[in-house]
């Protein structure tokens, strides 16, 4: 997959922009970013959108900025020049793929067929839009048509919403979403930008999910760790279980037969993805984060932050 499609893929949502005003940018990027998501597509649907585009571009070089509505070599040349990273089309047009490709600019055309899927791969292409994704069929047919064309993965947009996001984000072929409930037209037009910032926080935390998992306590030894779970498993009705390193009381407390990570303990929290946990809280927060346990397809399995938290280590787990 192209390296920012893999970046994209990292940061699970694009927010899909329409900017009127090009002085609307710089405040957007901003509330975009703090939200937690530096990526944008500024469709082509206003004269506004190749300025836009540098300004976003230009104030924030790490954002990923792309361009959206794109309909023919002309305005890839415009969306370029501004420095787009990435383009999209609503639909499947040859001589515009062709001539992304010659520019090595990443390009996702919309397809809401077979036909469309295989006029993509005769094309090399490994990623494509799904548009409008609800209206088309939904994840039913993205997994229907999934099935025969394995190496395809696709980037659905178009009725996509903090409900459905997590439903869509779960299928293993789907690299990220568009949407633009985060970014409604009228809090644009109205210079809401703290409102777009809430919403776009609110659509990280949706996508993330974080919740508790458990919380793991150090003793000194494995009388002392069989002690303190069959306490609590007394006190509020869990089921103490011992394993090699720890006792388990219900899947709430881990007693740890020896001292281990943190001061006190360690702190395990859970969430939908833990790759994309990872890319929000190291580049949008600034968390560093210790060498990752993988299994043997290389995904994480846990991963520890470097600093400790109240005198507890804490660790992502996949959900």
């Amino acid at each position: 997959m192209n390296p920012i499609l893999e970046q994209i893929s990292k940061i699970g949502i694009v927010p899909v922009v329409k900017i009127d005003r090009a002085e609307d940018a710089a405040p957007l990027a901003k509330a975009l970013c703090a939200g937690g998501l530096p990526c944008a597509e500024v469709t082509f649907r206003t004269s506004a959108a190749a300025e836009a585009i540098k300004i976003m571009t230009t104030q924030f070089p790490d954002m990923c900025v792309g361009a959206g509505t794109v309909l023919n070599a002309e305005q890839v040349d415009a969306a370029i020049a501004a420095g787009a990273k990435f383009i999209v089309s609503p639909g499947l047009n040859p001589r515009t793929v062709k001539y992304c490709l010659e520019k090595n600019v990443p390009i996702t055309p919309g397809t809401s067929s077979p036909s469309d899927i295989e006029q993509a791969i005769e094309l090399g292409l490994d990623v494509v839009k799904f548009f409008p994704a609800e209206q088309s069929g939904g994840l039913a047919k993205i997994k229907a048509m999934a099935a025969p064309y394995v190496n395809m993965k696709f980037m659905p947009t178009g009725g996509i919403n903090a409900k459905n996001l997590t439903s869509y984000l779960d299928f293993n072929k789907i690299i990220a979403c568009g949407g633009s409930w985060m970014v409604p037209g009228d809090l644009i037009n109205e210079g809401a930008w703290d409102k777009i910032e809430q919403l776009t926080r609110e659509a990280v935390q949706t996508m993330l999910g974080f919740e508790l998992a458990h919380i793991g306590i150090n003793t000194a030894n494995e009388e002392e760790a069989l002690k303190a779970a069959n306490r609590f498993a007394v006190l509020f009705g869990m089921t103490a279980k011992a394993g090699n390193s720890s006792v388990f009381a219900g899947t709430a407390v881990e007693a740890m037969k020896a001292p281990f990570k943190g001061k006190n303990g360690h702190i395990a929290i859970r969430t939908n993805y833990i790759e994309r946990a990872v890319n929000y809280l190291s580049t949008v927060l600034g968390v560093a984060f210790e060498e990752p346990k993988k299994d043997d397809k290389g995904k994480y399995k846990a991963i520890y932050l470097q600093e400790e938290i109240g005198g507890f280590a804490v660790h992502l787990v996949q959900k």
